[in-house]
């Protein structure tokens, strides 16, 4: 086994991850949202804490991917060609992790600093 099949499958693996903890993450996040509903909380706010978790899972999944993405484009084929084609994934993917963000929290991802000024000089 060669330095290139090693790389393969260490990005396989990680794209395994990502679907992993999208797919867990979904049914986690339903299987939560179906318990609150039986024990008949607001719907309003079952179904806002289910989007965030979705979300959330949903953004860890995406940067899997552009982890495995980024290991296999850059130590196994290294061509302007492959590097072409990762930074218009990852300019995807990063657009769609940006949006799920301002969905799930409604801020933008460098505005988390606003909510708790104190917690800036720590």
């Amino acid at each position: 086994m060669n330095f290139q099949d090693i790389v393969e499958r260490v990005g396989q693996a990680v794209d395994a991850a990502g679907i992993a903890a999208m797919v867990i993450g979904g049914i986690i996040a339903t299987l939560i949202a179906g318990a609150a509903l039986l024990r008949r909380r607001r719907e309003d706010s079952v179904y806002h804490r289910y989007r965030q978790r979705l979300g959330r899972s949903i953004l860890l999944g995406l940067e899997l991917l552009v982890a495995a993405d980024i290991i296999r484009t850059v130590a196994v084929a290294p061509t302007f060609e492959s590097i072409g084609v990762l930074g218009v994934i990852v300019f995807i993917r990063t657009f769609l992790s940006w949006s799920l963000e301002l969905e799930i929290s409604g801020k933008w991802p460098w505005q988390k600093g606003a909510e708790n000024p104190a917690a800036d000089g720590q």
